[in-house]
């Protein structure tokens, strides 16, 4: 079995070597994209050509990757739909889940619970990945828009591409986060020592700007809005981090010693905005923030963490 991703690329890619680009776009390494590429996996406006080409604006980059030892079975999860229609739906992704299978995800994903909740998904994302438009890491809850079929799939993609959907999430950090208002602009990469972690980085980078807003100080601690202008892997994470204010209980990027083992880092999609593909109407969602994350924030108030 095979999965074909095909995308138009947008302005960030302009001039990239192509290589590089298909990394980025099916979440591999540059040795693997090299091997898709020269065994005729990967066409550029359905032409084969060398992994070193340039690609340009415009272009239509077609992936096909052999995915045969994964196979989806619909889970019931009784995921919460913040709205559905018949082009696309929002959910409130809990901590904990992972949104896409892959060979390293043995548990149940998020996509296993839309397929038994949603009766369509757009292909456009593969086998393994139906109706996944953008992800959040595993801990991370919130807000994430789905795809029901290729139409509203493109035009959701579209809109992360020229940067007009908007997505806003919350974080408790460590320390007192300055000035009140803020953007972090700082290219990330893969980090050169952990393949698993990013990092901000000139080499082999990509822009990457979040705009911090302090919603609350606290005695150690700082609960901060962050909108994202850029969507890089683990960006939020990352940024926060390398401003020396990394989010509390982050395995990654945070203090070596949790402060709560059971759960993730205090991060949340709280609000979704982007413009409906179909009917062009103005759509905005927001995701009420989880029991145990206010718990973290309270006792953080409390300087009791």
């Amino acid at each position: 079995m095979s999965n074909v991703l095909e995308i138009v690329l947008g302005t960030e890619y302009h001039k990239e070597r192509l290589d590089k680009v298909v990394a980025a776009l099916s979440d591999c390494s540059r040795s693997y994209a090299q091997t898709l590429i020269s065994e005729g996996y990967v066409l550029v406006n359905d032409v084969d050509v060398l992994k070193s080409k340039q690609v340009s604006s415009g272009d239509v980059i077609s992936i096909t990757t052999k995915e045969t030892s994964l196979e989806l079975v619909p889970v019931m999860m009784n995921l919460e739909v913040l709205y559905e229609d018949e082009h696309l739906v929002v959910i409130n992704k809990p901590s904990g889940l992972v949104v896409h299978p892959s060979e390293s995800v043995k548990e149940p994903t998020m996509v296993e619970g839309l397929m038994a909740q949603i009766k369509d998904l757009s292909t456009i994302g593969g086998v393994i990945r139906p109706g996944i438009v953008h992800r959040l890491d595993k801990d991370t809850s919130g807000c994430i828009v789905v795809a029901k079929n290729d139409v509203a799939h493109q035009g959701l993609s579209a809109q992360l591409v020229d940067k007009s959907m908007n997505r806003t999430y919350i974080a408790l950090c460590h320390g007192q986060v300055t000035p009140v208002v803020f953007k972090v602009d700082a290219p990330i990469g893969r980090d050169s020592t952990d393949r698993q972690k990013m990092a901000v980085t000139h080499i082999n980078a990509k822009e990457a700007v979040t705009h911090v807003h302090v919603l609350e100080t606290m005695p150690r601690f700082s609960l901060v809005e962050c909108r994202l202008e850029t969507g890089r892997t683990h960006q939020i994470r990352v940024h926060l981090s390398y401003i020396r204010f990394p989010i509390v209980n982050d395995p990654k990027y945070g203090p070596r010693k949790l402060i709560d083992a059971s759960f993730g880092q205090c991060l949340h999609a709280k609000a979704i905005d982007f413009i409906h593909p179909v009917t062009k109407q103005a759509m905005h969602f927001e995701a009420a923030i989880p029991a145990q994350f206010n718990e973290m924030v309270e006792l953080a108030r409390k300087d009791m963490l």
